[in-house]
């Protein structure tokens, strides 16, 4: 592998006169190993920089094969997953994050941090960090969809509040939840709301109608954040922009079902 790395540098040296690479602590030797083959085959020059490797307080990496981290390509991480990823790292790693992503001036980063010490439930720095970065790696429109779905998933949203949301705002919760499409012909042809939330949906929401039906009678299901109360009828669902269905089972588990 190093031998590998090593002459792609040389390559890149030889081909395109690249003279430097950059990279974390952890791939110096890669890289050196390229510089070394520069000088001994051709008596070139080419140089090293790397960084110090970036890592969360569990010890693990902060790059793009680690699980749980995110791109900066909407494509592949979503603004409200980015948006959500930086709200929820640790205080430690969000002390440290803000002095090294953060473009705010030094006293400014100073001052947020000592805030948040004093009131750690505020988690005052992740915010900071979410806000600033979502806006800097998407935009600031995508940084108020993803707080207004944060809202919405955690927050005690009503019905009349997901009717305002357009079909960016929307795609935007579906990117945050599990979400399955089903045929619209099927969807008008079911009868009851058991069907709907179990084999209809491919029993992602449920795995059987015995466990929606109980659910249902301790008030624990809910579609477009309407109570479902009555397990046997189809109940006179408004579709959000006429293709969407929210639906909630227990406190904090959402599916998103696109009616196609």
């Amino acid at each position: 592998y190093q031998l590998v790395q090593g002459y792609d540098f040389y390559w890149l040296w030889k081909n395109k006169n690249v003279k430097i690479q950059m990279g974390g602590s952890d791939q110096w030797g890669n890289i050196v190993l390229g510089t070394e083959l520069i000088r001994r085959k051709d008596s070139g020059n080419a140089y090293a920089l790397t960084t110090p490797l970036l890592t969360k307080s569990d010890g693990g990496k902060f790059g793009k094969t680690e699980e749980g981290n995110v791109w900066l390509d909407p494509k592949k991480t979503s603004p409200y997953n980015f948006y959500q990823f930086w709200i929820n790292i640790s205080d430690q790693d969000a002390e440290k994050y803000i002095k090294i992503f953060s473009l705010k001036e030094k006293k400014e980063v100073e001052e947020l941090i000592i805030r948040s010490k004093k009131d750690p439930q505020e988690r005052i720095l992740q915010k900071e960090l979410a806000n600033e970065l979502t806006i800097l790696t998407h935009s600031e429109k995508d940084l108020i969809i993803a707080i207004k779905t944060s809202k919405i998933l955690f927050g005690n949203s009503s019905f009349d509040e997901l009717k305002t949301l357009n079909d960016l705002e929307l795609k935007s919760i579906a990117s945050a939840v599990p979400n399955i499409s089903i045929k619209r012909k099927l969807y008008y042809e079911n009868s009851n709301t058991l069907d709907l939330l179990s084999s209809l949906t491919g029993n992602l929401i449920f795995s059987s109608k015995s466990d929606a039906r109980r659910m249902i009678a301790n008030g624990a299901v809910t579609i477009n954040k309407n109570k479902i109360d009555n397990s046997e009828d189809m109940p006179n669902l408004e579709l959000l922009n006429k293709k969407y269905l929210l639906i909630q089972k227990g406190k904090k588990k959402y599916y998103f079902v696109i009616v196609k």
